[in-house]
């Protein structure tokens, strides 16, 4: 698992230098879209039936106010419209620039 050396916000995009080198850009509302939240994603109980994640898919104009890092494992965005609570994995991360 690689970890990030430098996050930073330029523009309107979230900034990481990752330890192997790798940089990697995220914009806000992509970025705000892709929270792996319960509230954003929902959740399954042991039926298969998922509850909540049916809120908006598209977030014109959030912004990303700040973040946290969890541990040695996560970081944690706080987003204009009060969002704060998806826990973005290093190795989510690293998957979700991908396909950016």
């Amino acid at each position: 698992m690689h970890a990030p050396v430098n996050v930073q916000i330029i523009g309107h995009e979230v900034a990481i230098v990752w330890d192997d080198g790798v940089e990697s850009f995220f914009p806000f509302e992509k970025l705000r879209a892709a929270s792996p939240s319960a509230s954003n994603q929902g959740e399954r109980d042991i039926f298969g039936h998922r509850y909540g994640g049916d809120g908006p898919r598209n977030f014109p104009g959030v912004e990303v106010l700040g973040w946290e890092r969890i541990g040695n494992y996560a970081l944690c965005f706080i987003f204009s419209d009060g969002h704060r609570t998806g826990l973005y994995s290093f190795d989510y991360l690293r998957k979700l620039a991908e396909k950016t």
